[in-house]
């Protein structure tokens, strides 16, 4: 179907995480019909991801199964899905407009955000090689799959303390590597952790490759970052902890932004512009877990409908 940039959506969904997704089933069977701009990577992080186990009503599930089954979902009541990435938008005149990574542009009365957010990553050999087969960044997520295994975590913050006393729970073999000379944690974070004394931790260290067989991580190198000396670390998992930025750049300057970009929200999933909406990791800077990104979904579908029918657009 021949997209037509004259015609004015009631609602525009921008991503297809499992926040976008479950927007888009709310909002469908509302009879909305919202359009749901995919963006560069359909389906969000879970598509990166093996078996899932703590997703409700699911013993165990793949990533990209469960995002499937989620997007024919909301197909089957009537969301409409288009491919292509929004690179900028206008929320100061309404309707609101979005131009997309295929040179289109979208009109619409309310818009729902759910961009997501994409993981700091090393950028090192071999960790595209076995991201989601080993190499992750939620131990809270993927952590029951290695008990008594040999684990790496990165990162020297409050996540990655998170990360090593979750684990801790399941193995005693942890290594923390951290890039400075000293945590920058909190020090509550930092005494749990310390006090673990099978918990090592390696200063002054970044993991400079990956690698392993047979699809499995088996080993990383440890680069000292003031001798340059290297270090051969044998590991099941490596867990990277180095923050993550939140997928905000075409909404700067148009939306009120927190701290570390992640967009305000007020009143439920409200942004600083009426009628646009937020959900997911894109404004969940603490949780971001598949799970509330869902339920956040919900909301924001829900915010947006009666938004529409307050404003007679329904």
């Amino acid at each position: 179907m021949k997209h037509d940039s004259t015609a004015v959506h009631n609602l525009i969904i921008i991503g297809s995480g499992p926040a976008g997704l479950t927007a888009a089933l709310y909002a469908s069977r509302a009879f909305i019909k919202p359009i749901v701009i995919e963006g560069s990577k359909p389906g969000g992080q879970l598509m990166g991801t093996t078996f899932i186990e703590n997703w409700p009503g699911h013993k165990s599930i793949l990533g990209p199964e469960l995002m499937m089954l989620k997007r024919e979902q909301a197909e089957h009541f009537g969301a409409q899905f288009v491919s292509g990435t929004v690179t900028s938008v206008n929320f100061s005149e309404r309707p609101f407009t979005l131009i997309t990574s295929r040179n289109e542009t979208y009109r619409c009365n309310s818009v729902i955000i759910a961009t997501g957010a994409s993981a700091n990553t090393l950028g090192c050999p071999g960790e595209q090689d076995y991201w989601g087969k080993g190499v992750s960044t939620c131990a809270v997520c993927d952590g029951a799959f290695y008990p008594e295994k040999k684990v790496v975590i990165v990162g020297g913050g409050d996540t990655a303390m998170e990360q090593a006393l979750f684990m801790s729970k399941i193995t005693s073999d942890i290594t923390i590597v951290h890039l400075l000379d000293k945590l920058t944690a909190s020090p509550v974070m930092q005494q749990r952790v310390i006090e673990k004394d099978f918990i090592k931790i390696v200063y002054s260290s970044t993991v400079t490759a990956i690698t392993g067989n047979e699809g499995h991580p088996t080993g990383a190198t440890i680069t000292d970052q003031i001798s340059k000396e290297e270090t051969f670390l044998p590991l099941d998992v490596l867990f990277l902890a180095i923050g993550q930025k939140p997928n905000t750049a075409p909404f700067e300057g148009q939306l009120k932004l927190e701290k570390y970009g992640y967009i305000s929200v007020t009143n439920g999933t409200n942004t600083s512009c009426p009628g646009v909406f937020v959900a997911g990791d894109v404004a969940d800077y603490r949780y971001r877990q598949a799970i509330v990104s869902a339920g956040s979904g919900c909301m924001a579908a829900l915010d947006a409908q009666r938004y529409l029918e307050l404003n007679s657009f329904l």
